[in-house]
Formats: structure tokens, C-alpha cells, sequence
């Protein structure tokens, strides 16, 4: 498999805290990838290196062929990072946050209306992208954000806690345009508590605790290793 996202031997250290200690994995084309584990795990400091945010400790990132030490401002032309607290202008409506957001990843006027249309579609929102951004439920925010994350088309979006906080149909939504993002051959590489969503997404799994990668592979592969009926039940046993 054509591999986007290549990560070895990642460490980073905070002054007395290491949150990584050596992990690896990889993510192919057209595959979601997610890293689960419990809260101060290293998950989003792992999303925020590869997203160019932090830097490593020690270890090497590859994003389709670009080391992130030597590459970083060319990984950044292709890859999308959404944060779990992000925001919109609220007093942009939402068609034009979207149109501001186009123009900052491109200067080219024909290119910035195929990210709009894109956007525009991915979101599902039709008449009410003339709203302004600070009438829209959490919900339809976070279809927002996520055609914003995905509008330049990026070979890896990079989506922490993507359905935080919504309820069950806008959740299941957001899933659905993930799965379809995925299928046009883009990677992701997501984080999630929601362990349903996570079987339901998700192609493999690496499954984090303490800074380390203690498992990875496909939910079924996972739940017959480790003689489970849900991947709940493999998280508790593998962190416990």
C-alpha cells in the first residue's frame, strides 16, 4: 500500500515528562487511521507534531516522502489539521468564513472557488451558510470546520476528537463524510474517546497509553486477539 504518513521512533519530552516514548505507525492511502487511548496519552501531542504544530524530541515523520525536519513548510501544502476546540468567525456567515478561509490557502481566484464549492457541498448546509457562524448549532460548526480542514483537498487531514460533544445525527453525518473523503483517497488520521465510532471509521487502530503504541491493527484483528466482542472491551484490557 502507497504509504502517506510514515512515523518512527517518535519521542517528545517536556521538561520531566516524556508524552512519547518511541512510536510508530503508518497510514496508507485512502485509510483511516486512528490513535485512541485515555486522556494524557500522547494522542494530540502525536496529532500536533505531525501537524507541524510541535516539534519532536527525537524520531522521524514522513508525509508522502517529506521529512518533517528538513520538509516541514512543504508537508504543510499537503496536509489539513482540526483541532478538538477549534472555532469559526462567528460574525462571518458561514459562506463567508468559508470564502476567507479558500483565500488563505490559495492566492489563485479559480482555485479558491473550486475549495468554496467543495466546502460548500462537504458541509451539507445549503441556505444556511448565509447565516452568520454565530447562529449555528455545535453541530453544524463542526460541518463547518471539517469542510474547512478538507477543502484544499489535503493527501492527509489530521482530525482530533472530530465529533466532540454532538449529538447522535450530527455525529453519525460528520462519520459519513469522513468515511466518503477516505473512499475519494484521502488519509486520516483521527482521534477519538468514542469507541463506536471508532470500529465504525476506522481501517486500523493504534492504541496508545503512557506515551507508547501497545497494540495496533484492524478492529476485528483486535478484538480476536484479544478475545473481545467490542473494541471497549480491547482498550480495558490492553491499558489495564
Amino acid at each position: 500500500m502507497e504509504k502517506t504518513l510514515e512515523v518512527e521512533n517518535l519521542y517528545k519530552n517536556y521538561k520531566e515528562v516524556t508524552a512519547l516514548r518511541g512510536i510508530s505507525f503508518k497510514v496508507g492511502k485512502g485509510e483511516i487511521f486512528a490513535l485512541v487511548g485515555p486522556n494524557g496519552a500522547g494522542k494530540s501531542t502525536a496529532l500536533k507534531i505531525i501537524a507541524t504544530i510541535l516539534t519532536p524530541s527525537a524520531g522521524e515523520v514522513q508525509i508522502c516522502g517529506y521529512d518533517l525536519k528538513k520538509e516541514a513548510s512543504k508537508a504543510r501544502e499537503i496536509i489539513s489539521y482540526l483541532p478538538e476546540e477549534a472555532g469559526a468567525y462567528k460574525n462571518l456567515s458561514g459562506t463567508a468564513y468559508l470564502k476567507f478561509m479558500a483565500s488563505i490557502f490559495t492566492n489563485d481566484k479559480a482555485q479558491q472557488k473550486e475549495f468554496l464549492d467543495y466546502a460548500i457541498r462537504i458541509t451539507g448546509l445549503g441556505d444556511r451558510l448565509k447565516d452568520k457562524a454565530k447562529t449555528f448549532s455545535k453541530g453544524m460548526t463542526r460541518k463547518l470546520l471539517l469542510a474547512r480542514t478538507v477543502m484544499s483537498r489535503p493527501k492527509l487531514a489530521i482530525l482530533d476528537e472530530p465529533t466532540s460533544g454532538l449529538d447522535v445525527i450530527n455525529a453519525f453525518e460528520i462519520r459519513k463524510i469522513i468515511k466518503e473523503l477516505a473512499k475519494e483517497g484521502m488519509s486520516v488520521l483521527l482521534s477519538s474517546h468514542n469507541m463506536l465510532e471508532i470500529e465504525f471509521l476506522s481501517d486500523r487502530i493504534g492504541i496508545i497509553h503512557k506515551g507508547e503504541i501497545l497494540a495496533i491493527g484492524t478492529p476485528q484483528e483486535l478484538k480476536e486477539k484479544y478475545s473481545a466482542d467490542n473494541l471497549e472491551e480491547v482498550f480495558v484490557k490492553i491499558i489495564s
